[in-house]
Parts: C-alpha cells; structure tokens; sequence
C-alpha cells in the first residue's frame, strides 16, 4: 500500500463525561506528507494518543476533518474505513498485545489472517518478517518465552504484515533498555525506508524524537511547534 498524504483541518477531539467535558485536541491543522518520519512530542495528558488514535482510524474528531489523498475520512462508510485500518495502517503499541496463546509466527500472521491471505502465503511471509526481525529462532515461542525486547519485534513485524503504508508507533520503547530501544527504532527505520512508508511516533524521549527528520510538539491539545529538520 503506498503512503497516505494526510491532511487535518479544523480538528478537535471532546470526551464527554459525567462532569465537564474534556478537550483532548484543540483545532489542529496541518498536512503529514506521504513518507514522512514524524515524532509527538509534548507532556503526559497534551492529546498526543489522542492525535494517534484519529490518525489511525480509531477514533472521529468531535470537530473538523481529516483527508486521506484528499478525501474526507467521514465521506468513507464504516466498511472502508475497516479495510483502511487493516490494510493500509500498522499499529505499534508500547505494551506490545501480543495473544499470549499464540507462537509469533502466529501473532504476526493475525492481520494476515483477517485479511483473508492463505495459511501458506501467511505464514512464508510472518517466517520473513521475523526473519529480518532477528528471530528466526523464535518462531514457534509463545510471548512469555520473549525477552521485552523480542516481544516488541514480534509487535513491529506484526504491524507489518499486510505491508502498510502509515506506521503508527505509541510509545514504543518506554519499557525497553537502551540497546534494545536502539534495536527497535533501526527495525522500524529500515522498515520505513524499504516500503517507503509514512512513519509517526508518539514518545517522551528525546533520544527516540531526535532520529525524527519533523518534530510535532502538543501542550493542552494544540500543537505548539512544528519542526523540521535541515
């Protein structure tokens, strides 16, 4: 699937309640272009998931629109928005969700599996990703036989398998050691380059932010610096 350019105009994101309403995202606009390597930056609780959940079709804007090549997202039915999110977004999350009673070859064929691909072609293909994941030797592990780190390349070769064209990672080395965050941001790195994919990562590190080539900075919903790399 190629890169999506995505556009947000206008959008904010309100969380009704039993008390007062919470405003998560304030009237965000700007352009994320096919291929780009983004970091969310900005304090606990600023809307940077939020801006994730709504980039990944999680989740509606209470106001304003978001395009995909030019076209609303809202304009789409459910059921294409669906095949959006499988096909065409890779999820990367901080607490991994693998399936505990799944081997990785497994879990990395799930999205494979939803999408309706032979056993053979899926599994050849999940083999390849955890292949070029360093873990040849962990196909038939189940997740708690993995280390933190083996655990989230199971996770990115899973977010891969139906070869995307968006990669969204939340906070995807918060609970890895240095050499292993090293590891996981090469994976990705490289991923993105050789599918030429669109890549966004919501992280508090600044040596995660800083491999970044565009830098998105959130404070109470609204995006307050938007850098670019020379």
């Amino acid at each position: 699937m190629n890169a999506p350019t995505i556009e947000l105009v206008g959008v904010s994101k309100r969380y009704e309640g039993l008390g007062e309403p919470v405003v998560a995202l304030r009237n965000v606009t700007g352009s994320i272009p096919a291929g780009e390597y983004v970091s969310v930056e900005g304090p606990s609780g600023c809307g940077k998931t939020t801006l994730l959940n709504l980039l990944g079709l999680l989740d509606v804007p209470s106001e304003g629109e978001i395009r995909w090549d030019g076209r609303a997202i809202a304009a789409r039915t459910e059921r294409e928005r669906s095949r959006l999110r499988l096909s065409s977004i890779g999820f990367i999350f901080q607490r991994f969700y693998l399936l505990p009673t799944l081997t990785a070859t497994e879990n990395v064929a799930l999205p494979m599996r939803a999408a309706g691909m032979p056993r053979a072609e899926r599994d050849e293909r999940a083999h390849r990703l955890l292949r070029e994941m360093g873990l040849s030797h962990r196909f038939d592990a189940l997740p708690h036989q993995l280390s933190g780190g083996e655990e989230q390349r199971v996770a990115i070769a899973r977010a891969l398998a139906n070869e995307p064209g968006l990669l969204l990672a939340d906070e995807p080395t918060g609970e890895l050691d240095r050499a292993a965050t090293d590891v996981v941001l090469r994976l990705l790195e490289a991923a993105r380059e050789r599918a030429q994919a669109t890549l966004v990562v919501v992280t508090h590190n600044p040596l995660v932010a800083a491999r970044a080539r565009r830098h998105l900075r959130l404070e109470d919903g609204m995006v307050v610096q938007d850098r670019q790399e020379a």
